[in-house]
């Protein structure tokens, strides 16, 4: 069975790498090839928290879905495309500087996926009023989204697992992650004119014309976007402090969607235009696939052998998992991969007598985890929601041309952070 399993996710990969099938094809297929066989049942797939559909991601997704399905018709999206564009001055480079360090700031505060669902309407929009193409834009800012969703506890999933089996809390994250992580995005924003090179010509009549635009004129309905912002801040503040209130952030987006439904009197189709019905689906079959490589203990057996080969030493142990995690969370989804690494690299922190030390393992863990998301445009939630906008709004962007720039990106984050851990942990703890 660990076999057929194995066989499986890699011929759904490549063929979601290929793209030779619909993404949603291969993803499905997959899934319904581990079900026939019987490597899981439907209690794994639909009722186990470590080998099923994780529904919390789901419906997280599908709440923030349809809450900016609402607030899309208070012509918000336009008035802030506006205004980036005319704060930047028009100029290509700059509104992707702007758009970038809003979405790394906004994941810090929020989940990724949830700021990528905010963001990206605004990015089409100021790319459309300015005339250029937005696919560099959208692959920066999910980019950016991985990244900055690092710095927090509640900024990425793993990093709610990490804490939680590590007793690491909001604090321990904001003073361990955040130093690293500004310095990322700082590399990142000045790498940013040469990884998107030749995607920053503009129109100049269409620039011309958005610097004379009144961004105050695009509100089409001031009530609404009232009422969308007190929903907003209550879901915010719910998702910050989920931890106090221990309602989870899936369930309070639900409420929020079901409570902006009834309250804006939006027309049903207005609302759901905005679901992504074909990336909730491709979680589905994902997780599935993925959860039979952990049912089977392929994920277990390859953090296990990362894990062994360490010696006993802890900076090796810390740079080890570092880029095993980046290279696995890269590949496979890094929700279930935490699950999996989190009680090996508790164990392996036991025997580390020095807690400096031991708890560097622990965000060699997390940068890996997070940044590696970056590796691959199925290596993190967040890549497959943009991937799944831009499809949809006539922008495609393929496996390989995200890839090849989150490739890149994840080499250059992790040959950052490796030295960082060195410094902070090791050479000068």
């Amino acid at each position: 069975m660990t076999a057929v399993a194995v066989v499986v996710f890699v011929i759904s990969y490549l063929l979601i790498a290929t793209e030779r099938v619909p993404k949603v094809a291969a993803a499905l297929g997959g899934a319904a090839v581990v079900l026939a066989v019987g490597i899981v049942e439907s209690t794994d797939a639909f009722y186990s928290h470590d080998t099923g559909i994780d529904w919390d991601v789901v419906f997280l997704l599908l709440g923030m879905m349809i809450i900016v399905g609402v607030l899309r018709q208070t012509g918000v999206f336009e008035y802030t495309a506006i205004w980036a564009a005319k704060r930047a001055g028009g100029s290509p480079i700059r509104v992707m500087i702007l758009l970038v360090l809003i979405t790394a700031a906004a994941s810090a505060l929020l989940d990724n996926v949830t700021t990528v669902l905010l963001i990206a309407p605004v990015t089409l929009l100021v790319c459309d009023r300015l005339g250029i193409k937005p696919v560099p834009f959208l692959i920066a800012e999910v980019l950016a989204s991985n990244i900055g969703g690092a710095a927090t506890l509640i900024g990425d999933p793993p990093n709610i697992i990490i804490g939680s089996r590590a007793g690491l809390t909001f604090n321990d994250f904001l003073v361990h992650m955040t130093p690293i992580v500004a310095i990322e995005l700082a590399v990142f924003t000045l790498i940013l004119p040469r990884l998107f090179r030749g995607s920053f010509d503009a129109n100049p009549e269409r620039v011309a014309d958005v610097m004379t635009l009144n961004e105050r004129e695009a509100i089409r309905d001031p009530r609404l976007l009232v009422k969308c912002g007190v929903v907003l801040v209550a879901v915010f503040t719910a998702f910050i402090g989920h931890s106090a209130i221990h309602i989870a952030p899936s369930v309070v987006a639900l409420i929020g969607a079901g409570v902006l439904v009834v309250i804006s009197k939006v027309e049903r189709q207005d609302y759901l235009a905005s679901v992504e019905w074909e990336t909730l689906i491709f979680f589905a079959g994902l997780f599935i696939m993925v959860g039979a490589l952990v049912k089977t203990g392929v994920i277990g057996d390859l953090a296990r052998l990362a894990a062994e080969a360490t010696g006993g030493n802890a900076l090796i142990a810390t740079m080890l998992i570092l880029v095993v995690s980046a290279l696995l969370s890269g590949v496979i989804d890094n929700i279930p991969y935490v699950a999996t690494m989190s009680p090996l690299v508790a164990d392996l922190t036991a025997d580390i007598s020095d807690p400096t030390k031991a708890h560097a393992l622990w965000w060699a863990l997390t940068i890996g985890a997070d940044f590696g998301g970056n590796l691959t445009a199925v290596g993190a939630s967040a890549n497959v929601v943009m991937l799944g906008i831009a499809a949809r709004e006539g922008a495609p962007i393929s496996f390989w041309e995200f890839t090849r720039k989150g490739a890149l990106v994840t080499i250059i984050t992790i040959g950052v952070a490796a030295p960082y851990l060195w410094l902070r942990y090791f050479a000068l703890a």
